[in-house]
């Protein structure tokens, strides 16, 4: 006999290791590509954003191997505590640094990089908040 198992948008919000270990993942996935954008297309960046080559690359460095640990701290069975409030942590920072910078000018980015700046930083802080969520559910 073979069980089959829906999973419908309510049974994941209300199954605390399962959004948790999602939201990692998508976490993990958007920022990679993210990064690998940044590695990429640097060049074309600067023309769009104001964001200068050199910090969009090592920007995309950081992105990649940090979505490759988000990645890292979701696959085991059960998510590790510890390790999840780290990726929650280090979202909240990602974004409220992202904020900062724009007001700041401290990357001297344009209006349209300021924008996008904003806008990372809101899909970020959905990140930390979903993955919060899915830890408080997680106990």
């Amino acid at each position: 006999m073979t069980t089959h198992r829906s999973i419908s948008a309510a049974g994941l919000f209300a199954d605390g290791p399962r959004l948790l270990k999602a939201a990692l993942r998508l976490d993990s996935v958007i920022t990679g590509v993210n990064g690998l954008a940044y590695l990429a297309l640097a060049g074309p960046l600067e023309d769009l954003l104001g964001l200068h080559a050199g910090p969009a690359r090592a920007i995309g460095a950081f992105l990649v191997a940090y979505a490759l640990a988000v990645w890292a701290v979701s696959m085991p069975a059960r998510v590790r505590r510890l390790a999840a409030t780290a990726v929650i942590e280090m979202n909240v920072l990602w974004a409220v640094l992202s904020v900062l910078a724009v007001i700041t000018g401290w990357l001297d980015l344009n209006a349209a990089g300021a924008v996008w700046a904003v806008l990372q930083a809101a899909v970020v802080a959905g990140f930390a908040a979903l993955q919060y969520t899915g830890l408080r559910r997680s106990r």
